[in-house]
Order: C-alpha cells, then sequence, then structure tokens
C-alpha cells in the first residue's frame, strides 16, 4: 500500500463517504456565499478592510472570508468549537463534567447535547453583536432598525446551526473529522486568489522572480517542519506482565508504548494568544482615544513588543492547554488498573509524577516550535517584500493537521478493508482443507 490514493474510489464504502464529504462541503461554500438581507455588500467591504489587523480578521479567516461578506454562514463552525473548548475547560473546574467525560457513550452524549445548546446560545449572542456591529458601519445598512437587527440575528443564529449540523453529518457518514474540515475548506479557498494576485505582480514586475521562488522553498521547508512536528512524539514503553486468564491460560506479557507528542495543544495556543495580543488594536479601531491609538502602535507587528509578547503568551497557553488535556494521573491510574506498567517506575504516584515530567519537557520544543511557526510568516513577508501572499503560523497547522488527519482515516479504511479480504481469503481455504479431510 505504497500509494493508496488510486485505491480511494475503488472500495464502494469509501468512495460514499468521499462523495458526501464533498457533497456536505460544497453545500457549506455555497452558503457562506449568501448574504443577509438589507446589505449594501460594496460599502461592507470597503470599511472591513480596515479591520484586517483586529479580533475581526482572525475571526473572517476561520470562516472563510463569511464575516466581511456578512453571509448567512458568517458565524461558521466557531460558535460550536467556542462550545466544545468551553465544557473542555469547565470539566477541568467542576467534577460534575469531567465525571461526564468519563461516564462512557451515554456521557458524551449528554455531553454533546449540552455543547448545542450552548452553540445555540453564542450563535444568539455573536449574531446579535455582529448586527449591531453592522449598524454602526456608515452606508452598510440600506435600513437600520429593529427588523434588521430580528432578520439578522435569525439568519446567523439558523446559518450556524446548519453549519454544525453539517458538521456533525461528516461526522456520522462522511470521512474525516467535519469540524476541522469546514475550517480547513475555508482557509484554502482564499489560496487561488491569493496565487492569482501573486502571479499578477510578478508579471508587473513588483516581484522579482529570485524573491518569489526564495518564498516558495521557505513556504515548502515550513509545511515539511510543520508535518513533522505534528507526528512527532516521545514513546513511553509500557511492560504488560504475563497474566492468568480462564482455566489455566497464560497471556504472554507484552510490549507497548504510550505516544506523547510534542505539541499535544495543536494550534489551540496560538489562537488563544492571537486574540489577546490584537485587542489592543481591536480596540483603537472602535475609539479615538489617544492613549488606546499608542498602545495599539506598541502591539503591531514589526514591534519586538509584539513579537515578545507574542511568544510569551504561546508558551503560557500551550503549557496551559496541555494540562487541561492531558491528565497524567489519570493515565497513571489506567495503567496500574490494567497491571501495565513503566520499566523502572513504580506504578501509581511515581508513575503520574515521571509521566508530569517527561510531558513538562518535550513541552518546551513544542512551544518554541509553535512560536517560530506563528512569527516566521512575518519576518518572511518583511524580507521578501511580498504582500499579495500570506500564509499565517495559524493557517499552516490547521491545513496541515486536518490533511494529516484525513489521510490518516483514509489509510486506516482501506487497511481495514484489504485486512477484511485476507481474513475472507484464509477462511475459504481452510474450509476448503476441511471439505476434502
Amino acid at each position: 500500500m505504497a500509494n493508496p490514493i488510486p485505491n480511494l474510489f475503488r472500495i464502494p464504502e469509501l468512495k460514499e463517504k468521499i462523495l458526501y464529504t464533498l457533497l456536505i462541503l460544497l453545500i457549506y461554500r455555497i452558503g457562506a456565499h449568501i448574504t443577509v438581507p438589507g446589505l449594501d455588500v460594496g460599502a461592507l467591504r470597503e470599511q472591513f478592510g480596515q479591520l484586517q489587523g483586529t479580533l475581526f480578521g482572525v475571526y473572517d479567516m476561520f470562516v472563510g472570508g463569511g464575516l466581511s461578506r456578512a453571509t448567512v454562514f458568517a458565524l461558521g463552525i466557531m460558535p460550536y468549537i467556542s462550545a466544545s473548548i468551553m465544557f473542555q475547560l469547565l470539566a477541568a473546574v467542576f467534577p460534575a463534567i469531567e465525571k461526564m467525560q468519563k461516564e462512557g457513550e451515554e456521557g458524551r452524549k449528554k455531553l454533546t447535547q449540552w455543547t448545542r445548546y450552548a452553540t445555540v446560545v453564542l450563535c444568539i449572542l455573536q449574531g446579535y453583536g455582529y448586527a449591531v456591529f453592522l449598524q454602526s458601519l456608515e452606508g452598510a445598512v440600506r435600513e437600520p432598525g429593529p427588523p434588521f437587527m430580528f432578520t439578522t440575528v435569525l439568519a446567523l443564529t439558523a446559518g450556524g446551526v446548519f453549519v454544525m449540523w453539517l458538521g456533525e453529518q461528516i461526522q456520522e457518514r462522511g470521512i474525516g473529522n467535519g469540524m476541522s474540515l469546514l475550517i480547513f475548506f475555508s482557509i484554502v479557498e482564499s489560496f487561488p486568489a491569493a496565487v492569482g494576485r501573486t502571479w499578477e505582480a510578478l508579471a508587473l514586475g513588483e516581484i522579482r522572480p529570485i524573491a518569489l521562488a526564495a518564498l516558495v522553498a521557505v513556504i515548502i521547508g515550513v509545511t515539511a517542519g510543520v508535518v513533522a512536528m505534528t507526528m512527532g512524539a516521545r514513546k513511553l514503553p509500557v511492560q504488560i506482565p504475563r497474566k492468568v486468564v480462564g482455566r489455566g491460560r497464560i497471556r504472554e506479557g507484552q510490549k507497548s508504548f504510550i505516544p506523547l507528542r510534542i505539541n499535544s495543544a495543536g494550534v489551540m495556543p496560538i489562537i488563544f494568544a492571537q486574540s489577546i495580543i490584537i485587542v489592543p488594536g481591536t480596540a483603537a479601531a472602535f475609539s479615538n482615544v489617544g492613549l488606546l491609538q499608542e498602545i495599539a502602535q506598541l502591539f503591531q507587528p514589526n514591534n519586538w513588543l509584539y513579537y515578545t509578547g507574542y511568544s510569551l503568551l504561546i508558551f503560557f497557553f500551550t503549557y496551559f492547554y496541555t494540562a487541561i488535556i492531558f491528565n497524567p494521573v489519570d493515565l497513571a491510574e489506567n495503567l496500574k488498573k490494567q497491571g501495565a506498567f513503566i520499566p523502572g517506575v513504580k506504578p501509581g504516584a511515581r508513575t503520574a509524577e515521571y509521566i508530569d515530567r517527561v510531558l513538562t519537557r518535550i513541552t518546551l520544543p513544542g512551544a518554541a516550535y509553535l512560536c517560530v511557526i506563528a512569527l516566521l510568516p512575518f519576518w518572511i513577508f518583511d524580507v521578501f517584500n511580498v504582500q499579495t501572499f500570506y500564509f499565517g503560523g495559524t493557517g499552516i497547522l490547521i491545513v496541515v493537521g486536518v490533511a494529516l488527519d484525513t489521510v490518516q482515516q483514509a489509510q486506516q479504511h482501506l487497511l481495514l478493508r484489504h485486512y477484511d479480504g485476507f481474513m475472507k481469503k484464509g477462511r475459504v481455504k481452510l474450509r476448503g482443507r476441511q471439505r476434502y479431510m
């Protein structure tokens, strides 16, 4: 199975999953171009272009430009993801939610239902805030007032809930993580236009061919580095001793390992850090206070204070989010219940301390890697003076991570199909031998 791509459409089940996923994504992208009623899209885009360095610009990237076009899918999948993250963080504070996470299928179903309710509430709140923002833009709303507010909040809430349903449909009947794929295609959608602008700038002589070639080489190198670090993990050896099972049967001891990823937190530290570091710029965009304007200037890219603050925030959130999603005590208890142990380490509290110490050490290079990925685009575009094509650290991590996850799921389907076929052939041969015995 060196090259599984030609086999993707030869397996009927996998073919149906891929085609169904593509159909859902097509519906999502169509809805992302249907504008909310009562708006002047031209005036909206003209004024929204001044907010690219604010929270609105970051959010717009995750929804594929739907926010700047004020489409019915302008909220995207972000309310659902925000609700999911909220319950993840609350699980560390409220034991009832943590217990629900450990109750198995029933607990997960109940938690999913709560997440859906929270998503609806967030859609209403965000839709109302966005409607107020639209009315504050001069000339963007044709007839401001309560009717526009009501229809906009209703359209955005319905769109957000429908996007949540689309993501769940991909999760259940398609291939890949539905929520992540929606963000993936929202980010990738802007690539063709950016490539076209870059080609035009090259034809006009605004970009030198050598600079463009160097930029492409750097992008390829960064992407390869992201793949390597995303797949990189520290493998902790685990020994499972011999055990007597049933009527004197002995299960032989086994050797396994626990993979601790170098980047356990994924893209979340960059998202959290970026959301905080651009708060001064967002506040200054809606205010004429001189002090806010000065603070916003200090926290603009190409400023040492911006780089330092951004890096410190990424380090903090990397350790914070890793501690939230990974519990060494629970892992040590599970190993102890199974009779497994890490060679040279006593089961129980000592195992939890050892895992926590290893995790703390490997998180340090993971946090440094996230800092480089987040800051490298700023330095690259300053060096090559390219303004037509932008790739941020957040976008790279999401695109690469989602692509790897989807490819791995497709390979699992192919391996399962291959294994089932092998077992069927084995059963046929066994029956043939028994027939002639």
